[in-house]
């Protein structure tokens, strides 16, 4: 299995890392012909608003709006949650998403870098079941989930993992745990394209 983490910014040797341990070819994004065969992206966290930017300064943002449109799976985290979005409820005005997961986010609400957090979660049809230990750095939140999204796993009463088809979005960063459940979930859902 082929799949991309996009490189312009943030945790991306943790999450090909990750990837590569479940047995996956990883490639890393930078530029549109890196999109070409792969079977999902990885959008990793990092700062929503500066990927927001480098997206469209690499040429990227059209071609992965066209992927992402035809079904390509994505598995977005902390910031990739935010490009993912329906809606940014407090992003910048010129700052796009590509709205591939009906849900609204508010950037940095459960706080700043110093009220960083980790959280045992219960996620729904996890396997092998038991909590997985989540950690939260600057972490957004969803504040609306539209019909067709599935919330695996809240924190306080607030989604923080959720799956609209073949896209995943998670609000902490699973690519620093050790467990690679999440992440095999994610390939699960690239086998057959």
């Amino acid at each position: 299995m082929k799949v991309g983490v996009l490189a312009l910014q943030g945790d991306v040797a943790e999450h090909a890392s990750a990837l590569a341990d479940c047995g996956a070819h990883v490639v890393e994004v930078r530029v549109p012909g890196h999109l070409g065969g792969l079977d999902g992206l990885v959008l990793p966290g990092g700062e929503s608003t500066t990927m927001s930017m480098l997206l469209e300064r690499a040429g990227l943002f059209e071609p992965l709006a066209e992927r992402l449109g035809d079904g390509m799976p994505a598995f977005g985290t902390c910031a990739g949650m935010i490009l993912l979005a329906c809606d940014v409820l407090d992003g910048r005005p010129d700052q796009r998403s590509f709205a591939a997961v009906d849900i609204g986010v508010r950037r940095n609400a459960f706080g700043r870098q110093v009220q960083s957090f980790e959280a045992e979660l219960d996620v729904a049809g996890l396997s092998p079941g038991g909590p997985f230990d989540a950690v939260f750095i600057r972490a957004p939140a969803v504040e609306r989930v539209g019909p067709a999204v599935e919330v695996l796993a809240s924190v306080d009463g607030r989604p923080v993992l959720c799956r609209q088809g073949r896209v995943l979005v998670a609000a902490f960063h699973p690519e620093l745990s050790e467990d690679l459940r999440l992440h095999r979930l994610f390939l699960d859902s690239c086998e057959g394209m």
